[in-house]
């Protein structure tokens, strides 16, 4: 097919360039403020008890968790209970709950002063709001309130909550990706300068990354308009789009570049370049799709829509690389040497009587397979032990950079008020219950280790026992569907401690059927949604691209290696997440950040699902070029020499370039942005270098003939539907 495809697009190369063009366009303005259609949350599992605890609680009890905080500071030598400062911040709550969009306000002056909402040092309290719509329409309301409300009457004000962190994230994403594209672009076309020694060629891989970034913006949009994408999908779409636009370049130029160099002709060495090396492209695109698809499976709408993202990149890359790059060589020819500059090194063929860098590796590694595999192992593995004391939990302000303002809030919270009154956990009961057994279950409840205390309809309760009688702000707690109560802790909410309090308000006896809710259950709640799909995603990916390393290799020891290796590649990125991340070196590296103890639960399941597809990109490519010279009759050392030879530079120099666009993420004020890239960039480097250089060298001597070896029934079954580069060309 694909030779069919090869001819085709030699013939209509103009036509297929035109068409481009229009299609570039077209998805350049579907995609046009498509990220005023993203939203910045998607962390939490969507049909989780936690979620179903707020959802109940806002239909039946028309109240929740506040998402909009307030801290307003009275003038220097003032407290919040002078009479003026008093007065001024009834006003402020008053005119607040009357804003559209605001479903509730309450403060420290009109709840009867409780010392909760009261700093440390009585020059500050808070005002609780609930915004009213989905996280987008309550980014938007935050947005406006924090306009109308700030610094006014010699009260300092300062905004937090939820809603003030999601709206922050997404203004300073815009900024992050302008900035990551000025660092990573002039870098990128050096690099690729370097490697390719002309600017005609390399600024072709440009070429896919226009196409497959703009139509990924487009599907982002189209996605969007019917279901939940998360903001972040973006860095994906611009690092994935340039990344593989390279991958993939090199690949085909290097095959069109050698055809020519033996004297074929131009339109020719399109159609074998299509078909030899195009077939590894379009497996490669299949792996890492795969890879990113195992995203799906997970019930938070931030790991699917890296998904989403990812495959429309991956797959645009390909049909770029296999149909737009082909057409505009054919149009080239010769030329796509133009404008030639002196090279900074010199990747060239391999000499017979002195191989290069690569070759020479290979043959070393090979000689003495033991104690190198041995000693690359050990390391890996050190360096990835720190990943065991790993600890996890969900973003809050504290990704932000120290400068944002709800940063700055929250920070004022944790440091100068007593207790979490603007993260309470609650219990909703999902059905009438007597006065007597709420009193008695909020009495057992304030027993619990981290709880500050507990108010119910009957009261609050502190310690297991009554501290305040009846309120008329206790009217809330109860409706003739049920009662909820809500539980303000004494500890971190992202913490094992908060995590720990969750598990034992759940596990205390209850008079009715009842849900738990608040920042803890979700962290809670979201742990088990990732680690309950775990084991299904990596069996699916496994077994997915175990087949088609079969069908492309005719091996059943290769796919196994390839895994075993993929996986021992990451084992240096996580030790790295938790070395650098959760303990906190190298902040004078990769820009400060707050240290919480913690990671970001979703981030390993992501970099696992896009690193490992990458390090399947590059296995395709090497193993594309070995098993030629084995069907060629070369013996087992000889193939992996020739093939490392072959595809030693360029993946390394492939994965530079992929490197230098995920090291541009570490730029972002955001933390788990600054994690993705430098864990991904540390990964392609890692399975350029090392894996390829020295494990798969030292696996394939070990196994000598064995690598190539199938039972007779799987032999015959990939002669029959197998696929494979052609053996006459150069691979």
């Amino acid at each position: 097919m694909l030779e069919h495809v090869g001819r085709l697009v030699v013939r209509a190369r103009r036509i297929v360039l035109a068409l481009t063009a229009v299609a570039v366009v077209g998805f350049a303005v579907a995609g046009i403020g498509v990220i005023d259609r993203l939203s910045g949350g998607g962390f939490v599992d969507a049909d989780a008890e936690s979620t179903q605890a707020t959802q109940l609680l806002d239909q039946d009890f028309g109240t929740g968790q506040p998402n909009f905080v307030l801290v307003v500071t009275s003038p220097s030598g003032s407290s919040v209970d002078d009479a003026r400062v008093r007065q001024l911040g009834a006003d402020l709550t008053g005119r607040l709950g009357r804003e559209t969009g605001v479903l509730e306000a309450t403060s420290y002056w009109t709840l009867g002063s409780p010392e909760a909402l009261r700093s440390k040092d009585d020059r500050s309290a808070l005002v609780l709001t609930r915004l009213a719509g989905d996280e987008d329409e309550v980014r938007d309301t935050a947005r406006t309130l924090r306009e109308r409300f700030d610094d006014q009457d010699g009260l300092t004000i300062q905004a937090a909550g939820s809603s003030v962190v999601y709206g922050e994230l997404t203004d300073i994403l815009q900024s992050d990706l302008i900035r990551a594209e000025l660092f990573a672009f002039p870098l990128t076309l050096l690099l690729l300068l370097a490697i390719f020694g002309g600017l005609v060629a390399a600024s072709l891989p440009l070429l896919i990354g226009l196409v497959s970034v703009t139509g990924t913006l487009a599907v982002l949009a189209i996605v969007a308009s019917v279901t939940d994408v998360s903001v972040f999908a973006l860095n994906l779409t611009s690092a994935l789009g340039l990344g593989l636009a390279i991958d993939y370049g090199l690949f085909i130029l290097s095959r069109f570049r050698e055809e020519l160099a033996t004297g074929t002709e131009p339109h020719e060495a399109v159609r074998r370049t299509v078909s030899t090396a195009g077939r590894t492209v379009i497996y490669s695109a299949v792996t890492v799709s795969i890879s990113l698809a195992v995203l799906l499976i997970f019930p938070l709408y931030f790991l699917t829509s890296f998904a989403y993202a990812g495959i429309a990149v991956v797959l645009l890359a390909a049909f770029a690389a296999v149909v737009v790059l082909p057409a505009a060589l054919a149009v080239l020819g010769h030329r796509v040497n133009a404008l030639a500059i002196p090279r900074f090194w010199r990747r060239g063929k391999a000499k017979p009587d002195r191989p290069n860098f690569w070759g020479r590796l290979a043959a070393m590694v090979m000689r003495r397979p033991i104690p190198f595999a041995t000693v690359v192992v050990v390391v890996l593995l050190a360096l990835g032990a720190p990943f065991l004391n790993a600890r996890f939990g969900l973003p809050d302000d504290r990704v932000l950079p120290a400068s944002a303002e709800s940063r700055q809030a929250n920070d004022v919270l944790r440091e100068e008020f007593s207790t979490r009154e603007t993260e309470p956990a609650f219990v909703v009961a999902t059905e009438p219950v007597a006065s007597a057994e709420v009193a008695s279950y909020a009495e057992e409840l304030s027993r619990i280790d981290g709880v500050a205390r507990i108010d119910a309809s009957t009261g609050s309760y502190a310690g297991g026992r009554q501290v305040a009688p009846p309120s008329p702000q206790s009217t809330q707690y109860g409706s003739s569907n049920g009662t909820w109560l809500s539980v303000v802790p004494d500890v971190e909410t992202y913490s094992p401690d908060g995590e720990r309090l969750v598990e034992d308000i759940r596990s205390t006896q209850a008079p009715a059927p009842v849900l738990v809710g608040g920042r803890s259950a979700e962290l809670v709640d979201t742990r088990g949604a990732i680690t309950d799909q775990l084991p299904l995603g990596l069996g699916l990916m496994a077994a997915a691209v175990g087949i088609l390393l079969f069908l492309f290799t005719g091996s059943v020891l290769i796919p196994l290696k390839a895994l075993l290796l993929n996986l021992l590649s990451l084992t240096a990125t996580f030790g790295a997440m938790v070395w650098v991340f959760q303990e906190g070196h190298l902040r004078w590296l990769v820009g400060d950040f707050a240290v919480t103890g913690t990671l970001d639960i979703t981030m390993p399941v992501l970099m696992f699902c896009v690193a490992f597809g990458l390090s399947m990109d590059y296995e395709l490519f090497m193993l594309s070029r070995i098993r030629e010279e084995w069907v060629a009759g070369a013996d087992n050392v000889t193939a992996v020499t020739r093939g490392l030879e072959r595809t030693g530079g360029l993946i390394t120099g492939a994965a530079l370039i992929v490197a230098v666009v995920f090291l541009s993420f570490v730029s972002s004020g955001v933390t788990f942005l600054k994690l993705l890239g430098l864990g991904l960039a540390l990964a392609v480097l890692v399975d350029a270098t090392i894996i390829r250089g020295v494990l798969v060298p030292a696996f394939m001597r070990l196994a000598g003939r064995a690598n190539w070896w199938a039972p007779r029934p799987l032999r015959a079954l990939h002669a029959l539907i197998g696929l494979r580069e052609s053996s006459k060309t150069p691979g």
